[in-house]
């Protein structure tokens, strides 16, 4: 980080302390953001390419980019917002952007985000703005997930860059899965990706938009 940028800070309203990342937008540090659509189309291109986002390339991480373009293809036709996730983001009345710190390889983003997108288009005072992780480590390093830069990860803030709330990297059941692999780790990663998957598949996204309800309901 440059020496002569400000730190976070944070303020108070209402009795709750809001971190503020308005310094890494007022320097300039944050790069090349993206609207949902121009978010998709990069994805098409680097799967037409062969390749995926960020400085690591191999066959298999363009391979899970491929998978991951039809996931988010087929769930932006067919999510279905819950009565209660739509009902929160109803309620929504602070104007707020959601960035999306991702990577286009990163198969818990292709299932959470189209879910995500759908929120966000239900209530017009929500912006939606992507960022590639590993162009905007200054960003991603105040997020953090058990020291780790695990994607992805919604950042709301309001019009002055105040967090309201921040999500992920993924639902409470994935993240069971994740510990258990961890703890006794005889399958491949291959193997694993698939579970995780699956678990995705069966759930239909009813963790995610009940996660992210919670979460609206209780700013």
């Amino acid at each position: 980080m440059n020496q002569a940028t400000s730190k976070p800070r944070a303020v108070c309203r209402q009795n709750i302390y809001m971190k503020s990342i308005a310094y890494l937008f007022e320097n300039g540090i944050v790069r090349n953001m993206y609207t949902y659509p121009e978010y998709m189309l990069l994805m098409e291109q680097v799967v037409a390419e062969g390749k995926t986002t960020g400085p690591q390339q191999s066959e298999e991480l363009s391979y899970y980019t491929k998978l991951n373009l039809h996931r988010m293809q087929r769930l932006n036709k067919t999510v279905e917002l819950t009565p209660a996730l739509r009902e929160a983001v109803g309620k929504i009345k602070v104007r707020q952007t959601w960035f999306i710190l991702t990577e286009a390889w990163c198969g818990d983003a292709a299932q959470i985000i189209p879910v995500l997108a759908t929120a966000a288009e239900a209530n017009s005072l929500i912006e939606m703005k992507f960022l590639l992780r590993d162009e905007n480590h200054d960003l991603m390093n105040l997020y953090l997930t058990n020291g780790g830069r695990s994607i992805p990860k919604l950042i709301s803030v309001d019009s002055q860059y105040h967090e309201l709330f921040n999500y992920g990297p993924r639902p409470a059941g994935a993240l069971k899965l994740l510990a258990e692999y961890k703890a006794n780790p005889e399958k491949t990663y291959k193997a694993f990706s698939e579970d995780i998957q699956r678990w995705y598949l069966a759930d239909k996204t009813q963790s995610i938009q009940n996660e992210l309800t919670a979460l609206l309901e209780g700013f």
